[in-house]
């Protein structure tokens, strides 16, 4: 099972925009513990990849070790850690996924508390 962390901030961002709905959220974060490869891959930045997962209009982006994720089977993906950066709307998409790559560039990991 893959281990999930939520940064404080997005924590905070879901709770205060979809308030009771945001339990179905995060059951749909928690849900890649038993299946880490969903998600659609939109980039990498060296072996760090970046992924997205959507609720309607929304989507959730994370980070991972693109390198475990594209060769280990399921079984093996126990040490496997997701990272939950950053949210989105359609209309902000690009402009979000260009912020988490300079991030990573910059920082790597730990530019997201």
């Amino acid at each position: 099972m893959a281990k999930i962390i939520i940064t404080n901030s997005l924590e905070k961002e879901i709770n205060k925009k979809f308030k009771k709905e945001s339990v179905r959220i995060f059951e749909l974060i928690y849900s890649l513990r038993e299946n880490p490869k969903k998600g659609k891959e939109l980039g990498n930045v060296g072996r760090i990849v970046i992924k997205e997962i959507r609720y309607e209009g929304f989507r959730f982006y994370f980070i991972t070790d693109g390198v475990k994720l594209k060769f280990l089977e399921l079984k093996e993906l126990n040490d496997l850690l997701i990272k939950f950066v950053a949210m989105s709307d359609k209309k902000s998409q690009q402009k979000t996924i260009e912020e988490i790559k300079r991030i990573l560039k910059l920082f790597g990991e730990v530019g997201f508390d």
